[in-house]
């Protein structure tokens, strides 16, 4: 592809993308075509619409589709492991016994919620949602079996929240350099902010939704008929077991802000075989080897059969692994066939205050192409020489970079990998996903810009 350079403008290309993503939806929603097998067949048709050469076509969704397996195939494989062999033992649904024991069944989903909130601190939104959707699962099959919503938006809106608000996250992060902000401000202005946009648009949204929409409680994690060990785990073994994984990456987060930010030596080889026993999927690994032990070999499992268990975690998965793939695939054709460019491009003279021209450049960017990073950094690169010469001061400055954070998690739909994960892992249908987890993203957009408006005002007061 560095040979090719596109020669459309953006009123085509656009055109274009937006053509694809009504296929998309016909032929998924309409003429009920497999979602994978659509995503491909798409995709193809997009990158030959938009001039990629078809000597290139293959590549380029190869990209796009590798990259997204790369952070989510081994994931979603370790967590769905982790969460079967907890599921397995009893450990799920013991946890779920206590937490309504403790809260009450009305209040259970905002507990979830609030606990969702504090393990996403240092966990991507995908490895902490993947972590914790067994108790998720468990707690609405105790309550309301056929009402999983209730307790799954919730969970992930507060995953989604975390993710895009604060540090250490990269989107923040990323954001932050490019507008030169205070890492420690955005943190303290964002803990100030997370907890009321998740609960308009996580909490009150789920109650909302789930009045009118039924699903079952996925099997995802094992079927909900079979009988539970009689000598289940204890509550607090079970907690330490999912605390695992979170404090694992919060030393890869953690330190590596502290690194980024020049308070330790982030090439020491302490801090190094600390930060990779943090990564994501080693957490997940090592979690896993862990929770077999604990929860398998300790209690008289054989090796045989705690293989069995954990092999029965990934048929289940396999689907959700590939069509987040096909997602990943479409957003990446559009991003390589310069859709993205040309959209910035045509942008940049909005005339907008800049807070407004951060928040709706991100906003498009994100959906015309799916990826969030991508339409935070391309916002963010394109606001950033406004801002550094706009004389603002310090809390102005973090309050467009969380603007520029909250466009770029605007209604997450077809094109976005996160999309598919969401929709897949709560076993719901393209056309349910929408009315659901796509609007909770546009909920949770326009009310956090909204929020930061007010920061801003407050901001420039003094």
């Amino acid at each position: 592809m560095d040979d090719w350079t596109q020669t459309l403008g953006a009123t085509p290309l656009l055109l274009i993308a937006a053509a694809a993503i009504a296929v998309i939806l016909i032929l998924i929603i309409r003429f009920k075509v497999h979602a994978f097998v659509t995503l491909v067949i798409v995709s193809i048709g997009t990158a030959v619409a938009a001039g990629v050469p078809t000597a290139n076509v293959l590549d380029v969704m190869l990209d796009g589709f590798g990259s997204t397996l790369a952070s989510v195939a081994l994931l979603v494989g370790l967590g769905a492991m982790l969460g079967r062999i907890i599921e397995y033992s009893g450990g799920a649904q013991a946890l779920a016994d206590k937490f309504v024991a403790m809260f009450g069944e009305k209040r259970a989903p905002l507990a979830l919620g609030c606990a969702s909130l504090i393990l996403g601190f240092p966990m991507f939104f995908d490895a902490g949602l993947i972590v914790m959707l067994p108790i998720v699962f468990a707690i609405a099959r105790r309550v309301a079996r056929h009402n999983v919503l209730l307790f799954g938006l919730p969970a992930a809106a507060a995953f989604s929240v975390m993710h895009v608000f604060l540090p250490p996250h990269p989107g923040p992060v990323a954001a932050a350099e490019f507008y030169d902000a205070n890492i420690g401000l955005i943190l303290l202005v964002g803990l100030v902010l997370v907890f009321p946009i998740w609960y308009v648009s996580g909490y009150l949204w789920g109650k909302f939704v789930s009045r009118t929409i039924k699903i079952e409680v996925p099997t995802l994690f094992g079927d909900v008929e079979e009988d539970l060990p009689e000598n289940p785990p204890k509550v607090s073994t079970v907690i330490l077991l999912l605390l695992l994984p979170m404090v694992l990456i919060f030393l890869n987060t953690g330190l590596s802000t502290l690194g980024s930010a020049g308070v330790l030596d982030a090439e020491g080889p302490v801090v190094e075989a600390l930060v990779f026993l943090g990564n994501s999927p080693v957490a997940l690994l090592i979690s896993v080897v862990v929770a077999t032990i604990v929860l398998g070999n300790l209690r008289g499992e054989k090796g045989s059969v705690l293989e069995k268990v954990l092999d029965s975690a990934l048929g289940p998965i396999s689907s959700v692994v590939l069509i987040t793939g096909a997602g990943g695939m479409f957003g990446g054709v559009l991003q390589a066939t310069g859709i993205g460019d040309a959209l910035s491009d045509s942008l940049t003279d909005l005339g907008l205050p800049i807070i407004v021209a951060a928040y709706v450049i991100a906003v498009i960017m994100r959906l015309a192409q799916g990826s969030a990073t991508v339409a935070l950094v391309t916002a963010a690169g394109l606001a950033a020489p406004a801002v550094s010469a706009g004389g603002y001061n310090e809390l102005q400055i973090v309050a467009v970079t969380l603007a520029t954070a909250a466009g770029s998690v605007f209604a997450g739909h077809v094109n976005d990998s996160g999309f598919w994960l969401v929709g897949r892992l709560m076993d719901m249908d393209v056309k349910t996903t929408l009315k659901t987890w796509t609007v909770q993203q546009a909920i949770e957009s326009v009310f956090a810009f909204g929020m930061v408006l007010i920061v801003f005002a407050v901001a420039s007061a003094f």
